[in-house]
């Protein structure tokens, strides 16, 4: 199989992102209040991790509930690569890759060195860490057996609305109890607080951060209640955490549309696309009508047939590198019925619990605590999603944005981190990076929050496709590492050039 296609296996499920690296146990420090003079009275005691020895690991005993400090507590896993100069060590920097439920233990062990600059690594302690819920710091985790009967995100009609919320239900009832408390107290707000008590672990005044899509939220977050112990933060693909149901959906939806149609200029122009010279719309359109009559093939499961909304998944994905070239290939082969391939079985992470196997599931446990929305019944979900369809009519919306509201479909409504307009009053000035054609997040959402924050952030444009931005180009990095390393922000107006395969 190829590589494209092997890559692509996973992404059916809103919450497939990578697990959570099993940290060696450290002595824990104290769990102290979200008050703004609490300090712990023990540092985390690191350890080689087992992955990497060069990178450190450990845990941090905290509070459940931040409300009530002195009850429940979970250990919150943390890794550290240590800065390679430690002469010229300029601080730390926290890091948190995105999700809601990637790892930041994961990013830190595997994956920091091949994303940021030498410099970068030479002058920061680079700290991840799991956010609550999240990989090895008391996941949330779910019945596999009750997640494979989820039903149909599009709903039909009242009834299959009502089905749909009843599962939610019976869904979050089942999480809750192989979770813990923890399910109840995983949304960002208390994120952000378990990031000062790390920085108060560490012993640091002030922090350095670095924020990638849904991590964004955490730093626009953590720079509402504790600005003034930030040094530098750097986002990038940014969440607009004040966005109404609606908009959201649309906006989600407008933005997968765009990257679909970057596809096919890209292959229009390209004679090395496997669709060059043809009608890539028309060819889209007739594999997803294939797919609407159950024609189309599952090259993983030849006796299934493949849908049009895991097709659309599988473009969404292929969209974030973006993987034009492999999408093509895979859109000209399973047309053609030549994907004939068995993908290799997936190892889940599974682990028992009583007499039932689950799995690690956080996404919802994060977004519908930090989401407040709810369509109350089949009429307004369903204005919803035509407003979604009319908005991406080649995508069909927004799969995973759908996904993931459909999934707080009949959930309380009361939420513990609902949207609001950022409050940024106490930090330093923060920079804001985002590609013109991310397939997930607009680029509406940035300038939004630019506009709503005018006097603490500044944003640079990169004007290509693809959601990390970071490491696009030589103008990406460099306005990241100035900012980070020498508190050099770029100039009023400047934008950074599209990749030349952008």
């Amino acid at each position: 199989m190829q590589p494209f296609f092997r890559a692509l296996t996973g992404v059916l499920a809103v919450g497939a992102f990578a697990a959570g690296v099993p940290t060696p146990g450290g002595v824990a420090a104290d769990a102290a209040p979200a008050g703004r003079s609490s300090t712990p009275s023990n540092a985390i005691v690191w350890k080689p991790c087992p992955q990497d020895a060069a990178a450190e690991c450990g845990s941090l005993r905290l509070p459940i509930d931040w409300a009530h400090p002195s009850g429940a507590t979970f250990d919150l896993a943390v890794a550290r690569r240590k800065a390679t100069d430690p002469d010229r060590r300029v601080g730390v920097l926290l890091v948190n890759p995105g999700g809601p439920g990637d790892s930041g233990v994961d990013f830190a062990v595997r994956r920091a060195k091949a994303h940021f600059s030498a410099d970068v690594q030479k002058r920061f302690d680079i700290i991840g860490f799991d956010p609550r819920g999240v990989g090895a710091s008391q996941p949330v985790r779910c019945s596999q057996e009750l997640l494979a009967q989820r039903p149909s995100a599009y709903p039909r009609s009242q009834g299959e609305f009502e089905q749909l919320a009843n599962f939610n239900r019976a869904l979050r009832q089942d999480c809750r109890r192989h979770s813990g408390p923890i399910f109840d107290h995983a949304d960002t707000l208390s994120v952000v607080r378990d990031m000062d008590a790390i920085r108060r672990s560490l012993g640091e005044k002030e922090i350095n951060y670095f924020g990638h899509s849904y991590g964004t939220l955490i730093g626009q977050q953590y720079a509402e209640q504790y600005g003034d112990r930030i040094r530098t933060m750097a986002l990038t693909a940014n969440i607009d955490h004040s966005l109404g149901a609606r908009e959201f959906l649309v906006s989600s939806a407008v933005t997968a549309e765009d990257s679909f149609q970057q596809f096919v200029t890209w292959c229009d122009r390209t004679r090395s696309c496997a669709l060059h010279g043809r009608d890539v719309t028309a060819v889209w359109d007739g594999l997803l009508a294939r797919a609407d009559r159950g024609e189309v093939q599952d090259p993983g499961n030849p006796d299934q047939a493949l849908t049009a909304n895991v097709i659309t998944q599988v473009a969404f994905k292929a969209f974030y590198g973006p993987d034009w070239d492999g999408l093509a290939t895979y859109v000209a082969r399973l047309g053609a019925g030549e994907l004939k391939e068995r993908r290799q079985p997936q190892r889940l992470g599974i682990s028992e619990v009583g007499d039932k196997q689950t799995t690690a599931e956080p996404f919802h446990a994060v977004f519908c605590q930090d989401w407040r929305i709810r369509p109350k019944d089949y009429r307004e979900f369903a204005g919803l999603t035509q407003a979604e369809l009319r908005a991406a009519p080649h995508m069909r919306g927004s799969p995973r944005i759908h996904a993931a509201v459909a999934g707080c479909v009949g959930w309380p409504c009361k939420v513990n981190n609902p949207q609001h307009r950022p409050q940024i009053t106490e930090a330093p000035k923060i920079l804001m990076l985002h590609s013109l054609h991310d397939p997930a997040n607009n680029y509406a959402w940035a300038t939004n929050v630019h506009r709503q924050t005018r006097r603490t952030t500044v944003l640079v444009p990169y004007e290509g496709a693809g959601h990390s931005v970071y490491g696009r180009t030589n103008c990406t990095r460099k306005a990241v590492d100035d900012y980070l390393l020498e508190l050099k922000l770029p100039n009023a107006g400047h934008r950074c050039a599209p990749a030349a395969s952008s």
